[in-house]
Order: structure tokens, then C-alpha cells, then sequence
């Protein structure tokens, strides 16, 4: 399992409900949370493999900006 962080504009409970259909479609993706929290509104995700694109695509695809954090 691999676990990638990737800043997003996911910065409360209504966007998280708007996103979950999306991302809960990935199929290598074990588990996912955004810490509205913080700033960055950071996405943690846990994949069976390496695969990243398809988190972002069902990311934007839900109309949210993502991009991995460096």
C-alpha cells in the first residue's frame, strides 16, 4: 500500500459529500480523508498501487483543484 498527500480546495463537510461519489469509484484506492484543518485542505490517500492520475481525475471530475503535495 502506498499513501500519497495532495493539496486540494476541499475545505468543508458539503465538499467532502460532493467528492465521495467520485473517489469512492477508485478502484486501488483503499482509504481516503482531507483535513479540512489544515490550510492546505491536504488529501491523504491510501492505493494498491502507484496509480495517482486516477485520484485526480475523479477529483476534478467532481469540480475540486488538485495537486500532489512535494
Amino acid at each position: 500500500m502506498n499513501t500519497y498527500k495532495f493539496n486540494t480546495n476541499i475545505n468543508c463537510g458539503s465538499c467532502i459529500n460532493a467528492v465521495t461519489p467520485f473517489l469512492n469509484e477508485v478502484d486501488n484506492l483503499d482509504h481516503w480523508e482531507v483535513n479540512t484543518e489544515n490550510p492546505d485542505k491536504v488529501l491523504t490517500v491510501i492505493l494498491d498501487n502507484t496509480n495517482t492520475e486516477s485520484v485526480i481525475e475523479s477529483v476534478k471530475k467532481a469540480g475540486y483543484t488538485i495537486n500532489p503535495v512535494v
